[in-house]
C-alpha cells in the first residue's frame, strides 16, 4: 500500500547513506556493483539484479538501523509517522527554481501590470516555510505511472501549471500549485498535512481569479472530525480574532454545491468578490495570519506516541484525500487543458495521494468544493452522526492563545 511504501522509503533513505552500508552495496567483490537503489515513494527500495550478491552483514546492519530509528526516539520525525514520502534528490533551492519559478511573466494574454496575481502568496509561503519549519526538504512527486506532474503546459490554449511538494518535522506533506492562464484564470492552491502524530486539522488554501472580474478565496483549518473537541486541541477561538478583522472574507458558501457545516470550520475565510483590491488589502494578510497560526498550533500541540492514535489520525487524512479527490472542483479544467489521464494521475497521485481511485474515474461534474466528511471512515462518504471512533472521553483542552 502507498502509505507503508512512503514510510519505508523515508526510513531507508535516511539510513542507507552511511558509508559502511554504501560500500557494502557497491563493493566489487562480494557486493553488487550493478545494483540500483531507488527511494521513490512508489518504489521505496529496489535492489537488482540479485539479493544474494549483497553482503549479508550489511543487510543485517540496515535492518538494525531501521529498527533503531523507529524505536529509539518517539519524537523523531520518522518514528510513528505513516504517509511520509521519500526525500527528493534535489535541494530546496533547486526545487524552488524548477521550471523558472517564481515566474514573473504569464504564458497567457494579459492587460495587467501584475498578471501573476497570486505569485506573492507563493513566494511568501515558500520563504515562510524555509524560515520557520524544522528540517524542511523537498519530497518526491512521482506517480504510479511515472507521470511528471511537476509541470505541464498547453501552448495552444496558453495555460500552464507548476507543482512542488515539501515535508518537515511538523508536516508530512505540504503541496503547492500555481495555475497560470493569463487574465483568464489565476490559481494558487496549497494544502498542509500535519504529521499524523498531531491530531489536528489540515490547512487548506484555494485562491482563484477568473477574467480579473470574479474572485473566489477559501482558507481554512479543515477539521478531521465532526466535533472540534475530538482534535488534540481546539483552534477556532484562535482564528476568530483574525477573521473579525476582515469583513470581506466572512462570506457564506452556497448550499447549491456545498455544506459548510460538514466540511469546514466555523472560522473559515470564504469570499466571492469582484474588487481585485481585496486580494492585497485583505486576503494576503489574512492568508499569512492563518498560515502562521496553523504552524503555531502544531508546534504547541504535544505529539502522540500511541501508534493506534497516530494510525487513527492518518486514517482520517486518508479519508480526507479520498473524499476530496472524488469531488475536486478543478478536475474538468485539468482534463480539458492537459488530458484526462494526466488529470487523473495529478489528482490521485499528487493532490490527494492517499486517496483511493474511483472505479468511475474523475468526477467532471460542476464544482463541489469541500474537504473530508467529518465522521466518515475508510473511503469517505457522508458524515455519520454518533459514529466517531476517534472521539475522546474527555474533551480536548483549549490550546493557549497564540
Amino acid at each position: 500500500m502507498k502509505p507503508q511504501q512512503h514510510f519505508v522509503a523515508a526510513v531507508a533513505g535516511a539510513v542507507i547513506a552511511s558509508a559502511p552500508l554504501a560500500h557494502a552495496f557497491t563493493a566489487n567483490n562480494g557486493g553488487c556493483s550493478s545494483c540500483s537503489v531507488t527511494t521513490s515513494r512508489h518504489s521505496p527500495l529496489h535492489m537488482a539484479p540479485s539479493y544474494d550478491s549483497i553482503d549479508a552483514q550489511a543487510l543485517l546492519e540496515l535492518e538494525n538501523r531501521i529498527s533503531s530509528v523507529i524505536q529509539a526516539d518517539p519524537s523523531s520525525p520518522l518514528a510513528l509517522s505513516p504517509g511520509r514520502h521519500a526525500p527528493s534528490t534535489l535541494s530546496i533551492e533547486e526545487t524552488a527554481a524548477q521550471h523558472g519559478m517564481p515566474w514573473d511573466t504569464t504564458i497567457g494574454r494579459t492587460d495587467e501590470e501584475n498578471p501573476l496575481l497570486y505569485m506573492p502568496f507563493w513566494e511568501w509561503q515558500l520563504d515562510f516555510m524555509k524560515d520557520s519549519l524544522s528540517n524542511l526538504h523537498p519530497i518526491d512527486c512521482s506517480t504510479l505511472s511515472d507521470t511528471d506532474v511537476t509541470f505541464k503546459e498547453n501552448k495552444e490554449k496558453r495555460a500552464r501549471i507548476v507543482n512542488q511538494c515539501y515535508a518537515s518535522d511538523e508536516y508530512r506533506k505540504i503541496r503547492m500549485t500555481y495555475y497560470d492562464a493569463g487574465d483568464s484564470v489565476q490559481v494558487f492552491n496549497s494544502v498542509w498535512y500535519p504529521d499524523a502524530k498531531y491530531n489536528l486539522p489540515v490547512l487548506g488554501i484555494d485562491i482563484l481569479s477568473f477574467n480579473r472580474k470574479k474572485y473566489l478565496a477559501i482558507v481554512d483549518f479543515q477539521p478531521l472530525h465532526e466535533d472540534e473537541d475530538d482534535h488534540a486541541t481546539t483552534y477556532e477561538h484562535i482564528l476568530k480574532p483574525i477573521k473579525e478583522k476582515y469583513d470581506n472574507l466572512k462570506g457564506r458558501m452556497s448550499s447549491k454545491f456545498y455544506d459548510e457545516t460538514q466540511f469546514f470550520s466555523k472560522e473559515m475565510l470564504f469570499a466571492r468578490f469582484e474588487d481585485g483590491q481585496i486580494v492585497n488589502d485583505d486576503l494576503l494578510p489574512a492568508f499569512k495570519s492563518y498560515v502562521e497560526t496553523h504552524l503555531k498550533l502544531v508546534q504547541s500541540t504535544p505529539p502522540s506516541t500511541n501508534p493506534q492514535d497516530v494510525q487513527a489520525v492518518f486514517d482520517r487524512q486518508r479519508a480526507y484525500d479520498t473524499y476530496s479527490a472524488d469531488r475536486d472542483p478543478a478536475a474538468g479544467l485539468f482534463a480539458a487543458m492537459f488530458g484526462k489521464q494526466w488529470a487523473e494521475d495529478f489528482i490521485y497521485d499528487f493532490l490527494f495521494s492517499l486517496g483511493e481511485r474511483s472505479e468511475d474515474g474523475l468526477n467532471l461534474s460542476p464544482p463541489m468544493f469541500g474537504g473530508p466528511p467529518p465522521g466518515a471512515a475508510g473511503k469517505g462518504g457522508p458524515p455519520q452522526k454518533g459514529v466517531n471512533p476517534y472521539a475522546k472521553e474527555n474533551k480536548a483542552q483549549s490550546v493557549p492563545r497564540l
